[in-house]
């Protein structure tokens, strides 16, 4: 048997995980085959106890009944041609001002994103609808595709995002606070992007030229009716869900459910819900569902063993005996996680990764809120930052056949220097992400 003087097996299972994720293996099972076969070694027959009680605690736990709602609600909405509606009207509305494609389609992202929090589909869907029209009005190629990724992947941050719910359940922080905290980082993110194109188009216009001027003097009747009919319902749906979240009126797994009642009505308004929509929603929404548990009983067996291995204490003996500042050690949690996004997913970097981090956490007096908040922030890098940044890989897909990853690529870069601004922005000023939580909840 080994036990607790073993920290090397820790660090090699650790290892092992990280190849097997390399060569292509599926995260969940692999995180469970190393978990029992380093367990069995440590622990021998008691390790089928402990993969018994992970497994039963993953599926009592009230945090993670949110996930397959809210996934519900954002499948119905994107099935719904909703998007397609509110593309139309803030692109109606924001005519006159510069870049008013890339603004509206920033705007769109950024909304189109609470009620999703999909990054897949978002990118997927506005690079069916926005980025062609942008094409088409001689906007920028790079501009263009960059806008389209950056926006698509503000879900991972702004609420209801569901890698909040997997880090609060994973690092044992509220989700209500977590999503109180996220909403003006995660609008700042948004506005930076926008006076981004704007200031871009106006030092250089040819990248984002006018609209022509029938499609800039609309007449102030058509903007407030196509307002109403697209923008107003979806926001008031979100604004209900994530409003009832915060000021306490309603857990974020009653929430969910009323957001995907709504969006089952919302659908039903617009004449969008058709027997076969609601089936792929339902199909989506377990597979998806299935997905997101299974890797929390993975990680679950994964982490239990790796800490009875005390794989934890060589990198902790290592961070601390570097006699880092709290500045220092968010810089370097920070890094890690930054790179750790180029080869991984950001729901392997939060599962496995980001708890070797949480222990230290006291030591340095950082708050784990706070520490989630900069984490959402960086693990948009991830799928913006090449060599496996899956945003412009899934616009890729749907963009015509002569636009090259590389233009894609290259699209992305100024964003994820502006997401790198936005993360020094909030750990120079905190409270932008700690005084909504400290104000409703003190």
């Amino acid at each position: 048997m080994f036990g607790l003087d073993n920290p090397e097996l820790g660090v090699l299972m650790l290892a092992m995980f990280v190849v097997c994720i390399m060569l292509g293996f599926p995260i969940a099972f692999t995180l469970m085959a190393l978990g029992v076969f380093f367990g069995y070694h440590a622990m021998g027959e008691t390790v089928f106890q402990l993969v018994v009680q992970r497994t039963y605690s993953v599926m009592t736990n009230d945090v993670l009944i949110s996930v397959p709602l809210f996934v519900f609600m954002g499948y119905i909405i994107e099935r719904a041609n909703i998007l397609d509606r509110l593309f139309r009207s803030l692109q109606l509305a924001a005519g006159g001002i510069p870049a008013s494609l890339a603004v509206a389609t920033l705007a769109t992202c950024a909304l189109f994103a609470t009620a999703t929090g999909i990054v897949g589909a978002v990118v997927t869907l506005m690079g069916l609808l926005a980025f062609p029209a942008m094409l088409r009005a001689g906007y920028d190629v790079k501009l263009s595709a960059g806008v389209v990724c950056a926006g698509g992947c503000l879900g991972i941050l702004i609420p209801p995002s569901v890698m909040l719910i997997l880090y609060g359940a994973t690092a044992g922080v509220s989700v209500v606070k977590l999503y109180a905290g996220a909403f003006f980082p995660g609008l700042m993110l948004a506005g930076l992007y926008m006076l981004y194109v704007m200031g871009l188009a106006i030092a250089k216009p040819s990248v984002a030229p006018k609209l022509p001027p029938e499609e800039r003097n609309v007449p102030l009747g058509q903007v407030v009716f196509a307002l109403s009919t697209s923008f107003l319902p979806l926001a008031s749906l979100i604004l209900a869900v994530l409003g009832s979240i915060m000021f306490g009126l309603a857990t974020p797994s009653e929430a969910a459910a009323v957001g995907a009642l709504g969006s089952l009505v919302l659908a039903a308004a617009y004449r969008a819900l058709t027997l076969e929509k609601l089936k792929e929603s339902v199909f989506l929404t377990a597979r998806t569902s299935a997905m997101v548990c299974w890797l929390f009983i993975g990680s679950f067996i994964f982490s239990a063993i790796f800490a009875y291995l005390g794989g934890h204490q060589p990198i902790e003996r290592f961070v601390l005996g570097l006699d880092l500042s709290p500045v220092g050690f968010m810089i370097l949690a920070q890094l890690i996680i930054f790179v750790l996004g180029w080869p991984l997913e950001w729901t392997e970097i939060i599962v496995i990764f980001v708890p070797i981090f949480l222990p230290l956490l006291k030591h340095f007096d950082i708050d784990p809120l706070f520490f989630g908040l900069l984490i959402a922030l960086n693990i948009q890098t991830s799928f913006l930052s090449p060599p496996v940044a899956m945003a412009p890989f899934y616009l890729k897909g749907v963009a015509p056949s002569w636009v090259n990853i590389n233009d894609i690529f290259k699209g992305v870069m100024p964003f994820l220097f502006i997401v790198l601004i936005a993360m020094a922005l909030l750990y120079t000023f905190p409270q932008i992400g700690l005084w909504l939580p400290e104000y409703l909840y003190r």
